[in-house]
């Protein structure tokens, strides 16, 4: 007997709808599986034998034969053991096959039934609904993430045995609801860090709000201590509140990557990345051999914090190059190409020198001549230029420090940055893929950022002394538009452009001597 059942496969962020096609005939209990299956998925016989018999079903003593079609798509992992089970059981009589094609259904089996979480569920329910499916069927794990689906009705199962009741009849599954919106409000904006923690870092806190309100990648350098990382753990909570939009673009990505939790239905804070210096090159932007999202990606509409940016392998840095100018990153094979989401915010830390205490105000630095260069070298001049603020961060006194004069809060600060973006938000209305200052092409800064002929004199001054490329030269407009933005003022003012000049600190001539 043959019979249909529907899974599905993800590829860079988006579903495919795969066909379980099962054929059982007589002669001897053999098992094939056809349609470009990987080793997970052959191995699934074996997983599903198992499952059936651990849960007094029957497996077929005789010549099951398994296509997964479209049969030029390769089928990668655990995902389809339900599937397949489910054809198996019909195919075979067990259960009822008149609503099968009704429903998309996933899951990995154990070997007592029971049923793991998969990756990509809230992809595949897009799919499911947009293809007209009444119901999705996976693992109980998942259910919450895909239930955000409108239209679709996602049962949440714990084993074979209940999907099998529900075939039959024997048993009603309750579909998950959750309230999207209601979900997506309720914990908008809950973070445990916020800017009131850190005392001093006037300044530095300045330069980060500039750089929230305009979606400008910063590096923090100075000593050891000084609260580069404190600072930067600090950056989501000024950040505007994520979009139901890209609450849900976010969550796609966290889903596929399999990072969402089961009690999550939605990422409704801004991400935050934080990767170690030995991440490698693929860890970082993404790709293998099954390609999956990289750090760079789960940052989406977030942030990607470098900590210690001389110590990552320069080969990993520089593959962030195109990432950082296109907000998008592609991973091409061989018979596919995907592409995946990557606009974030990076900030990066670093000491000044090997020792860590070079233009310190009170330790001596204690590196031999020569070593401040070489260790600042280890960053491209290309991937600094893509870097639009650079701020020294000096050590807070003790005075400041014992102070129990109260920090400005971050919901102030976001405030101020909301009111920022608003202003962006209707200069780009024009063009929906623009969301800030730091996206603008070189076109739209020469539309957008037009300063005076003292500015113009100020800004020919400091690309002579700094030595400046173009590409520096467009971020320091961009940033003075965001301090004008942050003012309210519709031009771009001279002391605008003289703060922005000032956060190029790497580079002035004889700052690493």
């Amino acid at each position: 007997m043959l019979v249909k059942t529907f899974g599905s496969a993800v590829y860079g962020i988006e579903a495919i709808t795969i066909t379980i096609e099962v054929n059982i005939t007589g002669g001897n209990p053999n098992y094939f599986i056809v349609g470009l299956p990987d080793s997970a998925v052959r191995e699934s016989m074996s997983r599903v034998e198992a499952a059936l018999q651990t849960n007094d079903l029957r497996m077929p003593r005789q010549r099951i034969l398994v296509n997964m079609a479209p049969a030029d798509i390769k089928k990668e992992g655990s995902a389809y053991d339900l599937t397949i089970a489910t054809a198996i059981l019909a195919a075979s009589g067990q259960i009822e096959a008149d609503e099968l094609d009704k429903y998309l259904i996933m899951g990995e089996l154990s070997l007592d039934g029971s049923l793991q979480p998969i990756k990509g569920a809230l992809s595949i329910a897009i799919q499911a609904r947009k293809e007209g499916f009444k119901g999705f069927i996976l693992p109980i794990q998942n259910a919450r993430e895909a239930a955000i689906v409108n239209d679709l009705a996602v049962y949440g199962v714990e084993n074979i045995t209940q999907v099998a009741e529900f075939f039959n009849g024997d048993k009603k599954l309750q579909p998950t609801i959750v309230n999207t919106r209601e979900e997506f409000y309720d914990s908008l904006s809950n973070y445990d860090s916020d800017f009131s923690d850190v005392r001093g870092q006037e300044n530095i806190k300045r330069a980060l709000e500039i750089a929230a309100a305009g979606g400008h990648n910063v590096i923090l350098i100075g000593p050891p201590g000084a609260g580069k990382t404190m600072l930067a753990k600090r950056l989501p909570s000024i950040l505007p509140p994520l979009s139901l939009h890209e609450s849900l673009e976010t969550t796609k990505i966290h889903s596929v990557a399999g990072k969402l939790a089961a009690a999550d239905a939605l990422v409704t804070t801004r991400p935050f990345r934080s990767p170690h210096h030995t991440v490698s090159d693929v860890a970082l932007v993404g790709g293998g051999s099954n390609p999956q999202p990289g750090e760079i990606s789960l940052a989406h509409n977030g942030v990607l914090f470098l900590d210690e940016l001389p110590e990552f392998k320069r080969t990993a840095l520089e593959v962030m190059r195109q990432p950082l100018e296109e907000r998008r990153v592609t991973i091409s094979r061989a018979k596919f190409t995907v592409d995946y989401p990557s606009s974030f915010m990076l900030i990066a830390s670093m000491n000044p020198c090997p020792c860590g205490y070079y233009n310190h105000p009170e330790k001596e630095c204690i590196c031999p001549p020569g070593t401040v260069q070489k260790y600042l070298s280890k960053i491209s001049g290309p991937l600094l230029d893509r870097i639009d603020l650079h701020v020294e961060v000096t050590p807070v006194n003790f005075n400041e420090l014992a102070s129990d004069r109260l920090s400005e809060k971050s919901d102030q600060i976001r405030e101020r940055v909301i009111k920022a973006r608003e202003v962006q938000t209707e200069r780009f209305s024009s063009k929906p893929e623009l969301h800030a200052n730091a996206q603008m092409s070189p076109q739209m800064v020469r539309e957008v950022c037009k300063i005076n002929t003292a500015g113009q004199t100020l800004l020919k001054k400091a690309m002579e002394k700094l030595g400046l490329s173009a590409r520096a030269y467009d971020r320091i407009l961009k940033v003075s538009r965001t301090i004008a933005d942050l003012a309210g003022s519709e031009e771009i003012l001279l002391e605008h452009l003289a703060e922005a000049i000032h956060f190029r600190s790497l580079d002035r001539e004889g700052w690493a001597g």
